[in-house]
C-alpha cells in the first residue's frame, strides 16, 4: 500500500512577532487592551523575529539538500508567511515562496470578542467570559464570536487529512502559531485533554521552535509519524540568535 504520512514532517511556530512585544508593554503596564494597529491577520514579525526566521532558514541550508522541506505550508497570517519567506531566503528551502501552500486552516485560534485584552482587560470588560474559561478550561471554551482549542482541532484533523493525502513520502514543513503546534500534537500523538494541557503548561513553545515526526514503517498496519524532537531550539542558539518564547498578543484568551 502507499505510504500515508510524509516521511518528515515539521512544524515551526512563526518568529517573534511585533505583537509579542505590544503584549509584553501591555502587561508590563497594567494595560487593559494591548496596543496594535494591524488586524492580527496582518502583525508582521519584529527585528528579533526576522532573525530568528534568517537563523532558522540556515540551519534547514545546512541540511543535505535531499533531507530538506520539499512542501511548505503556511497559516495565512503575515508573520508565519514572512518566516517561511525568510526561512527560504536563507537558502534552508527548495521550495519557491510562490509555491508555498497558504492554508487558511493553520491560522491563529480566533479570539472573537477576547481580542486584544489583557487577561486584566477580559476580567474587566467580559467577567462572564472569565468565570466560563475558569469553568471549562481552555480546552473548551468558546469565547463569542471566537473559537475553542477544539474547533481549531476540527480543521486541524482535515488539515492533516490533505497532507496524508497529498504529501505521503514527501518532506513536509508546517509554519504556524502556538496553539496549531499544540494542537497537532493532539492529533499526531492520540494525546488527552490532559495530556495536551500539561505540556502547554510546561513552557510555551518558543519562537522558530521546531517540532519534528519522522515516519515509522513499524507504527501501525500503514506505517504512522513519530515524535523526534519537540521545541528544539539549537537552529536559533548555534546561530546567535535569542530565543524568545512569548505567548502570542491574545495569550489571556488562549
Amino acid at each position: 500500500m502507499p505510504q500515508r504520512w510524509p516521511d518528515r514532517l515539521w512544524i515551526v511556530r512563526h518568529g517573534e512577532s511585533a505583537g509579542n512585544v505590544a503584549r509584553d508593554a501591555a502587561q508590563a503596564a497594567g494595560l487593559f487592551r494591548i496596543d496594535i494597529a494591524e488586524r492580527d491577520v496582518d502583525v508582521p514579525l519584529s527585528r528579533l523575529g526576522e532573525r530568528q526566521s534568517d537563523a532558522l532558514g540556515r540551519w534547514f541550508a545546512a541540511m543535505p539538500p535531499d533531507e530538506r522541506p520539499d512542501v511548505v505550508l503556511t497559516s495565512p497570517y503575515r508573520r508565519a508567511r514572512l518566516t517561511a519567506e525568510r526561512v527560504h531566503a536563507g537558502g534552508g528551502l527548495p521550495v519557491d515562496p510562490a509555491d508555498f501552500v497558504v492554508d487558511e486552516r493553520l491560522r491563529e485560534k480566533e479570539f472573537g470578542v477576547l481580542d486584544r485584552l489583557t487577561r486584566t482587560g477580559i476580567e474587566r470588560d467580559f467577567p462572564d467570559q472569565a468565570e466560563f474559561r475558569r469553568i471549562l478550561g481552555k480546552f473548551y471554551h468558546r469565547p463569542p464570536g471566537g473559537e475553542s482549542w477544539c474547533d481549531v482541532i476540527l480543521r486541524l484533523r482535515s488539515a492533516l487529512d490533505t497532507i496524508s493525502l497529498h504529501h505521503g513520502g514527501r518532506r513536509v514543513l508546517i509554519v504556524g502559531h502556538q496553539v496549531v503546534v499544540l494542537c497537532l500534537r493532539y492529533l499526531l500523538e492520540n494525546l488527552t485533554e490532559a495530556d495536551i494541557l500539561d505540556i502547554d503548561a510546561a513552557a510555551d513553545v518558543a519562537n522558530c521552535a521546531v517540532t519534528e515526526y519522522r515516519f515509522d514503517p513499524d507504527s501501525g498496519p500503514r506505517g504512522g509519524l513519530a515524535l523526534h524532537c519537540y521545541n528544539f531550539v539549537a537552529p536559533l542558539e548555534e546561530a546567535g540568535a535569542p530565543v524568545t518564547a512569548q505567548p502570542d498578543a491574545n495569550v489571556a484568551a488562549r
